[in-house]
């Protein structure tokens, strides 16, 4: 059994302790520690830490963890750790990371890796620079529903693929009445909020690893709830965007048209679903299911309003099984990461792709902005001499 220190910065939050730490590197230890591509064990050991004390005490002693701290700077200093995690605020995020591979640790952190897309790649850079290795989130491409999808596009079932259809989102309560599901920074643009900046990293990653590279964007944004209140019940401006309308254009003429919002009421099988539409068949992929119609079991569909409809459309769908064991998607993608670390394993989910993101994410505010198309540049990183990379 070898066992590696991991750094978990920001675990206090909601999606630090719940997916990352709880149902990743608790799930691994508890499973006995992780088998590694080369036939070793790997236990994880963290150290968590963040500027809360009670509540890094209090989440130590609930997973029967050794290791706290509120000095970042000491558990950098110390060799023992290997790999710094980040899942703090977006704000917080990328001035850390930095340290981290100042320090020479291998870094995985959450979306977005920055505020900027040239801070992003200054990120990239540096972890290139220095030699360390280096991992993004991308969980969505581990959930069930995708991973059924892509088993899918592999086998060339939908033949040609003409567009794809998504819709994410639920609605988050204001907060007067019921308690918001959402921390209130989420809506306030000075504190790194907007579903733009938090959800088009997603559909980056999601897009171009199943369909291809995407092209061009137009993206509208809006804030259709103007007052929310905050974790005190106290109410406030809402001053990011809180819904997301967005085209994409991928190459092979593919067109992807995403909706996200936090002002909808579910009215699907899933949070999130993704219809993907092809000369031979068709799938809806969700977060955990996956459905298909083929051009054989297509039903003739007549528009008639005069007259009730008799189709069944919902129930002439049928289900892609896994064929597989289902595990949690973040615990899958740090799996990947830890073997990427120890056993030198391909990754290719690295903080250039997180750069890419952001880009993303920028370009998607600047088209609200400008109300038009833009073209997505290619970001990549050139080395022109030792410790020098420029953006091309």
């Amino acid at each position: 059994m070898q066992s590696i220190g991991i750094i978990m910065n920001g675990v206090t939050g909601r999606m630090g302790s719940r997916q990352h730490l709880e149902r990743s590197i608790v799930a691994i230890r508890n499973q006995g520690g992780l088998t590694l591509k080369n036939g070793l064990k790997l236990m994880p050991d963290p150290i968590l830490v963040g500027r809360n004390e009670a509540k890094l005490r209090s989440l130590a002693q609930r997973f029967g963890i050794d290791r706290w701290s509120t000095n970042l700077a000491e558990c950098l200093a110390d060799p023992y750790n290997e790999i710094y995690f980040d899942s703090q605020t977006t704000l917080r995020r990328a001035a850390d990371v930095k340290k981290a591979i100042e320090a020479g640790k291998h870094i995985y952190c959450e979306k977005p890796t920055a505020v900027t897309s040239e801070e992003a790649l200054e990120l990239a850079r540096l972890a290139n620079f220095k030699g360390v290795k280096n991992g993004v989130v991308q969980d969505k491409l581990f959930l069930p529903g995708l991973l059924k999808l892509k088993r899918l596009i592999d086998s060339g079932f939908f033949g040609d693929i003409l567009s794809v259809r998504g819709e994410f989102g639920y609605w988050v309560f204001e907060g007067d009445w019921q308690p918001s599901q959402r921390p209130s920074w989420n809506y306030r643009k000075e504190d790194g909020g907007g579903i733009i900046v938090d959800m088009l990293c997603h559909w980056r990653y999601v897009l171009s690893h199943l369909f291809g590279n995407v092209r061009s964007l137009s993206c509208l944004g809006a804030t259709h709830i103007p007052t929310r209140f905050d974790e005190n019940g106290k109410p406030y401006k809402t001053t990011a965007d809180d819904a997301a309308y967005a085209t994409f254009e991928i190459e092979g003429g593919i067109i992807a048209h995403i909706n996200s919002s936090w002002n909808v009421r579910v009215n699907r099988d899933e949070l999130f679903e993704l219809q993907v539409d092809g000369t031979e068949g068709s799938a809806v992929a969700g977060l955990r299911n996956c459905k298909i119609q083929h051009r054989v079991n297509t039903p003739k569909a007549i528009w008639n309003p005069d007259i009730p409809d008799s189709n069944p459309y919902r129930e002439q769908w049928i289900a892609v099984p896994m064929n597989g064991l289902e595990d949690n998607a973040f615990k899958l993608q740090w799996e990947m990461f830890l073997n990427h670390v120890v056993c030198e394993t391909p990754y290719r989910f690295d903080l250039l792709e997180g750069a890419k993101g952001v880009q993303f994410a920028e370009l998607g505010l600047a088209s609200w902005k400008q109300r038009r198309w833009l073209d997505i540049p290619e970001l990549v990183l050139e080395e022109k001499g030792e410790g020098s990379f420029d953006n091309v």
